[in-house]
């Protein structure tokens, strides 16, 4: 009779086992999940000096003090009460979510993201404002964008005619490259500040990250002399054309391209802001931020991430 009953108590606690809840992470929580070593031992939290020594007593040997965690994804985030139980991380480690927005984490891969943060001009310094910020005239800005992994970055800006020029690539950075490494922040306008005017209105910016060159986009901004269209970086068979005859296109990118994407893309991302009155988040180095993490979960080699930055000006 036990033995007969067994199989069934296995197939029981199997079947329990795969109907529990995944644990869910925020945008910024799977955003540094995809940290690589080097990258998460630089933002995993200092372990504390240990105190002087006592002397040991002959009877008890001294006692090793116990070894630091280290967090891979985001250093941790203390309790807060209205959050539920903290979810253990990809890497290990736990936090406590911060956003009601969230996703479980890929089951291969790692999640695609990008930070964007707002830099405004206060003395001598650019430093970070909330990405709510009315902006008004007289005020000088630059923007920031950071990815988690290396990939194809395009920045693109809509004018007062509805058409969108690129910001980045950029013939002024790596002879025009898009190809991104990861984990350093692109701040722009390059060698300059955008300064708001006597007239308001809003300011848009249109940002795709891809893990793949996206093609319509290479063949509207990339052109290489003599006219003919292609993508600057090449695709990984192709052997990648001469930085010198690589040209930044001047022709616009209509405003259905942008809104193809924007409607394609969107909605497998999830989004969070962060700012100094968000509880239990704090960027690596436990600093406060004013920043967006916009982060595609899905863990897929074709994994692509949009947003809008829009900069309001009254």
């Amino acid at each position: 009779m036990h033995r007969s009953s067994l199989p069934i108590l296995v197939c029981a606690f199997t079947a329990a086992a795969q109907d529990a809840p995944k644990p869910r992470f925020t945008a910024r929580e799977l955003f540094y999940s995809a940290s690589e070593p080097a990258q998460a031992a630089k933002e995993a939290p200092k372990p504390a000096a240990p105190a002087p020594k006592k002397a040991a007593s002959p009877k008890k040997p001294p006692v090793s003090p116990p070894p630091a965690e280290t967090i891979a994804a985001v250093p941790p985030a203390a309790p807060v009460a209205q959050h539920t139980q903290p979810a253990a991380l990809p890497s290990g480690g736990s936090v406590v979510k911060a956003s009601t927005s969230t996703a479980p984490a890929p089951a291969t891969g790692t999640p695609l993201g990008l930070k964007y943060t707002i830099l405004k001009k206060s003395g001598d310094d650019m430093v970070e404002v909330p990405p709510d910020t009315v902006f008004h005239s007289g005020d000088r800005i630059q923007f920031s964008v950071q990815t988690n992994g290396p990939g194809y970055l395009y920045i693109i800006s809509q004018g007062s005619s509805g058409t969108w020029t690129p910001m980045f690539p950029s013939a002024e950075v790596a002879d025009g490259s898009n190809h991104v490494d990861g984990w350093n922040a692109n701040v722009l306008p390059l060698k300059s500040r955008i300064l708001f005017d006597e007239q308001t209105g809003t300011e848009k910016i249109f940002i795709v990250f891809s893990r793949t060159p996206e093609d319509g986009l290479e063949n509207m901004i990339y052109s290489l002399k003599g006219g003919k269209l292609k993508p600057a970086a090449g695709k990984p068979e192709q052997e990648a054309p001469p930085k010198q005859m690589v040209q930044i296109a001047t022709a616009n990118i209509d405003d259905a391209t942008v809104g193809h994407l924007r409607e394609t893309y969107t909605r497998d991302l999830i989004i969070e802001k962060v700012d100094e009155k968000t509880p239990g988040d704090k960027s690596p180095g436990d600093k406060k931020e004013n920043a967006v993490y916009v982060v595609n979960p899905s863990g897929s080699s074709d994994s692509r991430v949009v947003a809008d930055l829009r900069l309001v000006h009254q």
